[in-house]
């Protein structure tokens, strides 16, 4: 099977999307004359035009209300947000019509739109530009919230996003639109709400989603060495939530562990962790252990990312808590 970059992964479900349904458009900061901020759309303003791939101005409140007008009124929308911190001006529009369109109108206006973009740390960047909002998102009914970790489940993702009658915020990293994947040349489209099992195992089970799962997978590796099987799971759809493949791999393993980088505070490991104490509760051998970004602001200074952010190392001693192998 051929290999490709993430950020290929995305534009050829994009342009075989565009091809397929003339309703379909892109628009955004820089996507247009300047390929992309990260180069996703490079080449599609030549193949699809102007009106189809559409530059912006710096105002994401504004471009996601033509895209959220423009989805109620028979087409369907890609707004890509150079980043997600951006996109918090865009809040309102996601959250009050978008969001609430389906049922504020009795079910006669639907928004078939994605909002999608890079998410989440990359680095030194500061407090601002470095924030994961997958919570935040998957607190509202009416949006669908897919975080993709590798290019294969990128494309196929995106393209149901694409397809899907409700709004979907697709949360993508910019430190990953250079990882290289398999990716079948065929078209795929991968179901919305359904996670999948990564890596399996016996001992222990890992959750996790977007960049982290490159943590989780590593953790794994390390535990293998030290002969402790960590099943790895993708959640790859934030909500709707896929909480049988969890409950299923919790009662085969009877821990887990899981892998964010959210805030602790209400976050996705939060819901998770209620929810499996309440279906599966009985199957724990230890109590649920979480590993998430660290309770403050992220500050620029080398050291001080490494401590914000989870890590490999970080994870294998939480599973080591969880196995009683911590001296």
């Amino acid at each position: 099977m051929r290999t490709i970059p993430f950020r290929q992964a995305l534009r050829e479900a994009m342009e075989e999307e565009m091809r397929r349904d003339s309703r379909v458009f892109l628009m955004g900061e820089e996507v247009a004359q300047y390929n992309g901020a990260y180069k996703v759309s490079q080449g599609m303003l030549d193949e699809f035009g102007p009106k189809r791939v559409l530059d912006t101005p710096i105002a994401e409140l504004g471009f996601a209300a033509i895209g959220v007008g423009a989805a109620a009124n028979g087409t369907r929308p890609i707004i890509e947000f150079m980043t997600w911190n951006f996109a918090v001006l865009a809040l309102d529009q996601i959250l009050n019509h978008a969001a609430k369109m389906l049922s504020m109108s009795g079910g006669h206006f639907s928004c078939p739109i994605v909002f999608r973009g890079p998410n989440g740390s990359a680095g030194q960047l500061g407090a601002q530009h470095s924030q994961a909002f997958e919570s935040w998102f998957a607190n509202i009914p009416g949006i669908k919230v897919i975080s993709v970790s590798n290019p294969y489940d990128a494309k196929g993702l995106l393209k149901a996003a694409i397809r899907d009658e409700d709004p979907v915020v697709f949360m993508e990293s910019e430190v990953m639109y250079g990882d290289v994947g398999e990716v079948p040349e065929e078209e795929y489209i991968l179901p919305i709400g359904k996670a999948d099992v990564k890596r399996e195992g016996t001992d222990v089970t890992i959750v996790s989603f977007n960049k982290m799962m490159k943590v989780a997978l590593g953790a794994a590796e390390e535990l293998a060495k030290e002969g402790i099987s960590a099943e790895v799971i993708d959640l790859r759809t934030i909500r709707p939530l896929d909480w049988q493949t969890i409950v299923t791999s919790v009662r085969k393993t009877n821990r887990l562990v899981i892998v964010e980088e959210q805030w602790p505070f209400s976050s996705i490991s939060s819901e998770i962790s209620y929810r499996i104490q309440k279906e599966a509760f009985d199957y724990l051998d230890a109590p649920i252990r979480r590993i998430c970004s660290a309770d403050a602001n992220m500050h620029y200074a080398p050291n001080l990312v490494a401590a914000f952010l989870p890590d490999i190392s970080k994870t294998v001693k939480l599973v080591k808590d969880v196995m009683y192998q911590i001296k």
